[in-house]
């Protein structure tokens, strides 16, 4: 049975201060068996791993660069990112995608240098609303998967997690009905079965965009959403604890 995982994603929100007295709520409030982590800022991972370490809750990053090292001012390594204490990268995120231009290509190759330093990717996919209407919301996630199949093969999913974030729906307020969240996780697992199926099986397939307490039992009790990679709400000690609760 897939283990529910939980993701906040901080985005480029944060300061050491508030950083340390959201960590310490989160970790006095985290209960259950679901996998929780926390995608932190850059600069302040290390700060994020110290704390977490022999918790329940794991660190993450929130990109990483596709080279492993050399002259590339202002990019960070996954060996880095490592060395850090992180367990998580997100790639792919459609803000990476869509405010700096990254391709499916280098998405691919983000994905790749992850799992090298042995950590696990979170890989975002996830449609356009003029995409959506158009009814190309399958063709594009599928798109986007394949391209990371294609570069990394179907067996380099046995250590990753996939999250299908509709872009419509992320900071909008706007989220998916749990029937078309379900709907999109039930084809990007057959996509993946069609190469591998009893790694699809497994495949942690996570639901972001605007979730929240007041949705996401509704959303998690759908059969192939394995959990949620949580924006705003990730902020919010109470809330993000409530969407933990409602995972487990």
């Amino acid at each position: 049975m897939r283990k529910r995982l939980v993701a906040g994603n901080w985005k480029m929100h944060g300061n050491r201060a508030a950083n340390a007295v959201l960590l310490e709520a989160i970790v006095a409030g985290i209960a259950g068996d679901v996998e929780c982590a926390v995608c932190a800022p850059y600069p302040y991972l290390v700060q994020v791993a110290d704390r977490l370490r022999g918790t329940a809750l794991a660190c993450g990053a929130q990109n990483v660069s596709e080279h492993a090292q050399g002259a590339y001012t202002g990019e960070v390594s996954a060996a880095m990112l490592a060395d850090c204490g992180c367990r998580y990268v997100i790639v792919g995120h459609s803000e990476r995608r869509q405010l700096y231009g990254e391709s499916d290509a280098q998405v691919a190759a983000k994905f790749a240098v992850v799992r090298s330093a042995g950590m696990t990717p979170i890989l975002c996919v996830g449609e356009t609303l003029a995409e959506r209407d158009a009814g190309k919301t399958e063709s594009t996630v599928a798109r986007q998967l394949d391209a990371v199949l294609a570069g990394a093969g179907a067996g380099a999913f046995a250590n990753a997690v996939l999250a299908y974030e509709p872009v419509w729906a992320i900071g909008t307020g706007r989220n998916a009905t749990p029937e078309q969240a379900r709907d999109v996780h039930a084809f990007l697992r057959g996509r993946l079965a069609e190469q591998a199926t009893g790694i699809a099986r497994e495949l942690r397939i996570l639901y972001g965009g605007s979730v929240k307490a007041a949705n996401a039992a509704a959303l998690f009790a759908m059969p192939e959403v394995d959990g949620g990679l949580i924006g705003g709400a990730s902020l919010v000690a109470a809330e993000f604890l409530a969407i933990a609760r409602a995972a487990h």
